[in-house]
C-alpha cells in the first residue's frame, strides 16, 4: 500500500521524499532498487561485471530489480531509449552533501558564502563527478531540476527535501558543464506548478533564453596579486578617486551591432582608461537582466555576469587586465529591488518568499518591481552572499549600492497610506539599516581595501560614518545635492548666474558631514534631461566654454570624482542603451579639445596632492573669494597635508576679466597649472602667461596679493614656483 501511494505521488510529480522510494532500499528478503524512467524501453543493473535486465513493474514508467545481495553504490545503470543505449549512474544513490552549519548560518542570515552551497554546484560525489543542485523553497510541496537533460519533465529527477531548512538538494552524476536548467516548484498550498530560474546560478543562458547554466569550475590564473596587496595597503581617504562610469554594451559596438566581449574590452578600454588618467572604472550592473533597456538595474541573477559579454572566467580576465594596469574596478549593485518576472524570484515558490506579501511594503510602484524583505535571514544570507561572491570570485574593488535611499524610507515615493510604519511609528526601515550595516561590515573586514559606495539622496546622517560610531558604514557617498545645485547653476544664461551664487557656495556648508564623491553619472544624461554638452547655455562656443569650466569645477572642488561614458568628449546627444557613444565626433577639433582637457585634468588631479588629499575635511579647502556673486567668479583654495596649496580660479561669464585681484597665503611667482582656456582645449587661449608675482599688499584676508587675467566661462589652477 505503501509503496503504491509513493509511486502515485511520484507520478503526479508530487513526492517531497523521493530517496525514500527510489534508489536502492533494504528488504526483509534482500535488496530492491527502483528506477522511474518513463522514456526509457529497457533498463539494465551492473551487478559485478555484469548487466542484469531491470524489469517494468508499472506501465508510467517504474523499473525494479530484487536481489538478495546488496548492488554497488552507487548504481550504475543502462538505459534503451528509441534504439540507444546510454550509461548513467543512478541519481537516487547519491546521499546529501550539505551540511548542517551551512544550513543554521543560512537560517540565521550569516551563510556570506551562500553561493557555495546553494544553486548549482559542480563537484564529486562518492568518487563521481557531477553536480549537485540546490534551492530555498520552503513553501514548495515539491521541486524538482529540469532541463534538457531530462526532456524539461520534473517527475524525472524529484529533489530531496531537506527539512525545517527549506532547502531542496540532489545530485545528478556525470552533469555536463554549460547544461541548461531550471527548479520546477510545486507550492504546497495551491497546488500551481512554477518553472523557475535558479537564483544562486553563475551563468545563463543568452536572453530572451531565461534558463539558468552549469557553470564549470573557473580556470582563470589570476595575476593582479601586487594589485591586491597595494590594495590592501592603500590611504584611499587620501588618494586620488577619479572614476570612469560605463556601460559595457554601449561604450562601443561592433559595426553589425554586437555587443563587445569582456576580452574585447580588456584590449580597447583598459589602455583608454589608462591614457585618459581614470584610476578606476564603475560598470553599471553586469548581473544577469532580461531587458536591455533596463540597463542591468532590473536583475534577475544576483551571482551570475550576464551573458551578453561572454563567460564568467571572460569577466574575470578583464578585471585582472585592469588590475595589471592600475585601474579598479566597480560594479553597481542592486540590492534595492527585483523584476516581476514570472520565471525570476518574484513569488518564487509561489508565495512572497524574497519579497514582501503586503504592496505596501513589497512593492514599487515607480519602477513597477519587488522589494526585497530584509528582515528574513535568508533573504540577507542571499544579498549578502551575491556581495561577497562578486568581490571573491571576480576580485572586484567595490560595490556602489544602488538607490540606498529607497531601501531606507519605507515612504519612499509613496503617498499617506500607501506605507506602513515600523514598530515604533517611523518610516525608517529598520530591517534594511541593520542590513546596509551588516554587508559594509563583511564588505571591510572580508575584503581589506574593497569600497563601498552609496547613491543615496537625502539628508540621511553619517551615511559614510563606520557602524561602530551609529553610521550605516559605507566608504563613500554619492553626493547628489553637490551635482543638483552644480547643474541647476550651469544651466542658467550666464547673465542670471548672479541670482544663483549661493548655488555654488551652500555645498561648503556640508562638505564634510560625509566622504563624498562628486557625480555626473548616467543618470544625469538620460530621460530628456539632456547630454552634458547639450545642458549649457550660449551659442556653439559657449557650450563648450561651459563644459570646459563645469568640469574644471568637478575637479578642483572637495571630493572624489566620477564622470560617465561620454562626458570625457562632450557627447552631443543622450546617451542610447541601444548603440555605441558618437566616437565620430573625435573627428571634430571641439570634441578633442575636450578630450584632451579631460585627460589633463585627470592627470593634474592625480598628481597634485592638493587636489586629492584632504577631499574629506576642511583642512583641504579655503574660499579666496566666495562674495563675487555680481562678476560670478569663485576663487579658492586646495591644500594637501605637507601644507602646499594651489589657488582655483573660476569665472562663470563670457566677458574676460583683466585686472583682477585675488588673495595668496605666500610670497613668490604664481604660475598657471592648468586653463580650460587654452587653444589646445579649443578655448580662446586667455591667461597669465610666464608667471604672475606678489604684491604686499593686503587682500581678501590673506597678507600678499596678485593680479590676474580670468578668461571667460574659464577656469584655472594657479600654484607656487618652485
Amino acid at each position: 500500500m505503501k509503496v503504491n501511494s509513493q509511486l502515485k505521488s511520484l507520478l503526479q510529480a508530487r513526492t517531497a521524499d523521493p530517496f525514500a522510494f527510489l534508489g536502492a532500499h533494504q528488504t526483509r528478503s534482500g535488496w530492491t532498487v527502483r528506477v522511474f524512467a518513463p522514456f526509457s524501453e529497457k533498463v539494465w543493473i551492473q551487478i559485478g561485471n555484469d548487466w542484469e535486465d531491470v524489469p517494468k513493474s508499472d506501465p508510467h514508467g517504474l523499473f525494479e530489480w530484487q536481489d538478495k545481495e546488496a548492488p554497488a553504490t552507487p548504481c550504475r545503470l543502462r538505459h534503451l531509449e528509441n534504439g540507444v543505449i546510454k550509461t548513467s549512474y543512478d541519481t537516487y544513490s547519491f546521499p546529501s552533501t550539505v551540511s548542517e552549519q551551512d544550513l543554521y548560518l543560512f537560517g540565521e542570515g550569516r551563510l556570506y558564502q551562500a553561493y557555495r552551497m546553494l544553486g548549482a554546484q559542480p563537484m564529486e560525489s562518492l568518487g563521481i563527478a557531477g553536480v549537485r543542485f540546490a534551492v530555498w523553497a520552503p513553501n514548495a510541496e515539491r521541486v524538482s531540476v529540469v532541463g534538457e537533460f531530462n526532456r524539461w519533465d520534473g517527475r524525472i529527477n524529484p529533489m530531496r527535501s531537506l527539512g525545517s531548512s527549506g532547502i531542496w538538494e540532489i545530485f545528478i552524476p556525470e552533469m555536463a558543464a554549460g547544461s541548461l536548467y531550471k527548479f520546477e516548484i510545486r507550492n504546497r498550498h495551491s497546488g500551481h506548478v512554477l518553472v523557475k530560474a535558479d537564483p544562486y546560478a553563475k551563468s545563463a543562458e543568452l536572453r530572451p533564453g531565461t534558463a539558468s547554466q552549469v557553470t564549470p569550475v573557473s580556470q582563470h590564473a589570476w595575476n593582479d596579486g601586487n594589485w591586491l596587496e597595494k590594495r590592501q595597503n592603500l590611504d584611499w581617504l587620501h588618494a586620488p578617486f577619479n572614476v570612469y562610469e560605463i556601460h559595457a554594451g554601449s561604450w562601443k559596438r561592433h559595426p553589425d551591432g554586437r555587443f563587445y566581449t569582456w576580452r574585447e574590452l580588456a584590449e580597447s578600454l583598459v589602455p583608454y582608461v589608462k591614457e585618459m588618467g581614470y584610476t578606476h572604472i564603475e560598470l553599471l550592473p553586469i548581473s544577469e537582466h532580461p531587458l536591455d533597456e533596463s540597463w542591468g538595474y532590473q536583475t534577475t541573477g544576483y551571482f551570475a555576469p550576464t551573458s551578453r559579454h561572454g563567460s564568467p572566467d571572460d569577466l574575470r580576465f578583464f578585471v585582472d587586465a585592469c588590475h595589471q594596469a592600475e585601474i579598479g574596478v566597480i560594479l553597481d549593485w542592486v540590492p534595492a529591488h527585483f523584476p516581476q518576472d514570472s520565471w525570476a524570484l518574484a513569488r518564487f515558490d509561489g508565495t512572497a518568499l524574497y519579497e514582501h506579501e503586503d504592496p505596501r511594503l513589497g512593492l514599487h510602484r515607480d519602477w513597477g518591481t519587488h522589494i526585497f524583505n530584509y528582515g528574513r535571514h535568508e533573504i540577507k544570507s542571499f544579498l549578502l552572499s551575491s556581495a561577497y561572491y562578486w568581490l571573491e570570485e571576480f576580485h572586484l574593488d567595490g560595490l556602489r549600492v544602488d538607490a540606498v535611499a529607497s531601501m531606507l524610507y519605507l515612504d519612499y515615493s509613496r503617498k499617506a497610506g500607501e506605507w506602513l510604519p515600523n514598530k515604533y511609528g517611523g518610516r525608517e526601515n529598520l530591517e534594511a539599516i541593520d542590513f546596509l550595516r551588516q554587508l559594509n561590515v563583511m564588505v571591510h573586514d572580508e575584503f581589506p581595501g574593497a569600497l563601498t559606495f552609496a547613491e543615496e539622496s537625502t539628508a540621511w546622517p553619517m551615511v559614510s560614518r563606520p557602524v561602530y560610531l551609529g553610521g550605516l558604514g559605507f566608504s563613500m557617498k554619492w553626493n547628489m545635492g553637490w551635482m543638483n545645485d552644480t547643474l541647476y547653476y550651469i544651466e542658467h544664461d550666464p547673465v542670471h548666474r548672479r541670482f544663483h551664487h549661493n548655488e555654488l557656495t551652500f555645498g561648503q556648508l556640508y562638505a564634510y558631514t560625509e566622504n563624498f564623491v562628486m557625480p555626473f553619472s548616467h543618470d544625469e544624461v538620460v530621460h530628456g534631461k539632456r547630454s552634458l554638452l547639450d545642458k549649457m547655455p550660449g551659442d556653439g562656443w559657449q557650450k563648450f566654454a561651459n563644459l570646459r569650466l563645469l568640469l574644471t569645477y568637478q575637479m578642483t572642488y572637495p571630493g572624489k570624482k566620477l564622470n560617465f561614458m561620454g562626458n570625457e568628449f562632450a557627447q552631443g546627444r543622450e546617451w542610447r542603451v541601444d548603440g555605441e557613444l558618437d566616437w565620430w565626433l573625435l573627428e571634430r577639433e571641439q570634441h578633442q579639445g575636450m578630450q584632451g582637457l579631460a585627460r589633463d585634468l585627470n592627470r593634474l588631479y592625480c598628481n597634485l596632492p592638493a587636489l586629492h588629499e584632504l577631499d574629506f575635511t576642511s583642512d583641504g579647502f579655503a574660499w579666496i573669494d566666495c562674495h563675487d556673486a555680481d562678476q560670478s567668479v569663485l576663487s579658492f583654495q586646495r591644500r594637501a597635508r605637507n601644507g602646499s596649496f594651489v589657488a582655483v580660479v573660476l569665472n562663470f561669464t563670457p566677458v574676460l576679466r583683466r585686472g583682477y585681484r585675488i588673495g595668496v597665503p605666500q610670497a613668490g611667482i604664481y604660475r598657471e597649472l592648468f586653463n580650460s582656456d587654452s587653444q589646445y582645449y579649443g578655448g580662446s587661449n586667455q591667461g597669465n602667461g610666464e608667471g604672475l608675482a606678489t604684491e604686499n599688499i593686503p587682500w581678501m584676508g590673506h597678507p600678499q596679493s596678485i593680479v590676474i587675467t580670468i578668461p571667460p566661462l574659464a577656469g584655472i589652477v594657479l600654484a607656487l614656483a618652485e
